[in-house]
Parts: C-alpha cells; sequence; structure tokens
C-alpha cells in the first residue's frame, strides 16, 4: 500500500535517478546530466547562444536583412555607419553591409555543416579500419594521413582548389581533404584502446565479424571524441573558407562571403576602415563562438581533461 501512495517521479527526478529502468530511460538520463554539466558553463553557453542567434538569422535572412544584398547603388557607395539608413554602411558598389552579412551567415553555415558532415566521417572510417585491422592496413593508411599532415592546410587546401577550379563546392571538397587526417588519428587511438579490452573480445566469440564490431561497438564510443575535436575546428574550417575567399578561390562575387567582403574592403581600410571590419568582427565573433562550446563540451564528454 505504501508504494500505491507514493507521487510519482517528477521529470527531473526520472532523469536524474541512479538506477535506470531501461537502456532508452539510462541514455535520456547521461544526456540531461550533461546538459546539466553544460548549461553550468557560462563561457559554454554563451558560444552557444552566439550560434543560435546565427542559425536564426541565416533562417530568417530575407526578413531581417534591410536591403537586397546583390543590389548596387553607386551613388551611396562607400557610406559610414549609420549614413542613408545604412546601419554598417556600404561597399565600394554601395551594397548594405549589414545585408551581405545576414546573407554571409547562410555560406558561413554552410561551409561548416557540410565540412563537419564529411572531414569527421571520412577520419573515423579511416583511423578505425586502420586501428582494428592493424598491420600493413595500418601502416599504410597511417602513412597516407602523415602525409597529409605534412603540409600546412591553408596551403594544402589552395593546392586542391587550384586543381578544382574556384567555387564554394570545390573549397569545401578542399577543406575536407585536409581536415580529416586529426579524425584518423583520434579514432585510431580510440580503436586501439578498445580492440583489446574484454568486451570487444566476447563480441568477438560470439560470432560478430569486424565489420559489426567497427560499426555498432566501436564506432559508437569514438563518437564523444569527435565531437569535441569537431566543435573546436569548426574556427579553423571557418578561417580556412574566409582565407579562401579572401583569395578569390572560394565563393565567387558576386556572393556574400564574409573572406571575401574583407578582400574587397581591404582597399579601403585606411579610409573606409568599416568596409572590411565588420566582416572580420563577424569571422571572429562566430570563431570565438565555436571555441567557447567546444572547451565546453570537452568538460562534459571527456572529465579527465576537464582539469587541465
Amino acid at each position: 500500500m505504501s508504494d500505491m501512495s507514493a507521487p510519482n517521479p517528477t521529470w527531473r527526478e526520472w532523469l536524474l535517478t541512479d538506477a535506470p529502468t531501461s537502456r532508452r530511460h539510462a541514455r535520456l538520463a547521461n544526456f540531461y546530466q550533461g546538459w546539466l554539466s553544460l548549461r553550468s558553463n557560462t563561457m559554454a553557453m554563451f558560444g552557444l547562444g552566439i550560434l543560435i542567434f546565427l542559425l536564426l538569422v541565416a533562417l530568417f535572412a530575407p526578413f531581417l536583412a534591410p536591403y537586397d544584398p546583390f543590389v548596387q547603388s553607386l551613388g551611396n557607395r562607400l557610406q559610414p555607419m549609420g549614413a542613408e539608413g545604412h546601419l554598417l554602411g556600404t561597399d565600394s558598389l554601395g551594397r548594405d553591409i549589414l545585408s551581405r552579412l545576414i546573407y554571409g551567415s547562410r555560406i558561413t553555415l554552410y561551409i561548416v555543416a557540410l565540412v563537419a558532415l564529411i572531414a569527421p566521417v571520412a577520419g573515423l572510417l579511416v583511423g578505425t579500419v586502420a586501428g582494428y585491422a592493424g598491420g600493413w592496413t595500418d601502416t599504410i593508411l597511417m602513412r597516407i594521413t602523415d602525409i597529409f599532415l605534412a603540409f600546412p592546410r591553408l596551403v594544402l587546401a589552395l593546392a586542391f582548389v587550384a586543381a578544382l577550379g574556384a567555387g564554394i563546392e570545390n573549397a569545401v571538397l578542399a577543406i575536407s581533404l585536409t581536415a580529416w587526417p586529426p579524425y584518423a588519428r583520434i579514432a585510431r587511438a580510440e580503436t586501439l584502446t578498445i580492440r583489446s579490452s574484454d568486451y570487444i573480445s566476447a563480441i568477438r566469440l560470439q560470432g560478430a565479424g569486424a565489420l559489426r564490431i567497427i560499426t555498432k561497438h566501436i564506432w559508437p564510443l569514438c563518437i564523444s571524441s569527435l565531437i569535441v575535436r569537431v566543435t573546436l575546428d569548426m574556427a579553423g574550417i571557418i578561417l580556412a573558407a574566409a582565407g579562401l575567399g579572401f583569395l578569390g578561390l572560394g565563393a565567387q562575387p558576386p556572393s556574400p562571403e564574409w573572406g571575401a567582403m574583407i578582400s574587397e574592403g581591404r582597399r579601403f581600410i585606411l579610409d573606409h576602415w568599416w568596409v572590411a571590419t565588420v566582416p572580420g568582427l563577424a569571422i571572429f565573433t562566430v570563431s570565438l563562438a565555436f571555441n567557447l562550446l567546444g572547451d565546453g563540451l570537452r568538460d562534459v564528454l571527456d572529465p579527465k581533461d576537464s582539469g587541465q
């Protein structure tokens, strides 16, 4: 009777229990506890807030932009901030900088999303296969990885773009081809630790093949480390994309890509500083947000490093 009269636990109590009743319950409880830990990190939440704001700006760009980002007005070229209704001024062709900045957020998120989908997956595949197979397979895959790591990322990306041709899609592919080796190294290190565990030995004795062991049991254990690395790498990816755009090898005119906007404004940096400074500050802010969020995720997903 006492059990019947006990009040039902709240959602918070159910998620914070030390005795989950199912795998789904344990997974939800672990996620919620990780969220509580991340929420307690002020700087990580500040970075997350900036990224959510950027996502909303990109999503509602047609409603937020006060002007068409592609329409030129040579009579209003290089207007200062606040002049003629242009909050952040105009560029050398009279285009509203704020509108171009808003639409440029879409390009930034597009690049980040594609690279975040391609590079970690490629690195995870190469690293886990090398770590689990060992022998000559490990040697060949890791030597290929070392070759990619031997070149500076931007220099290698420039070489790929020069071979593939200028354009935002080719820039994404080039950045992805230069970004996967660190993920492969992380995945290989994790796999070398996991493959000799009793857990994997028991699964192997049950008749599981290499493909099933890698995809079902090793990959899930590598995900948390890769998520942290991806978040921390986003700043470098944004800077690489901006660098390619600055050199005219990324998004092509009249696309409002932030690196290309800086490249255009560098000619007027002394007399009309806002043309190059505003997109530069946007790149700085988004890169800082990813770094802050990455530090917070590292503390949550990799607690052993939180004290370093």
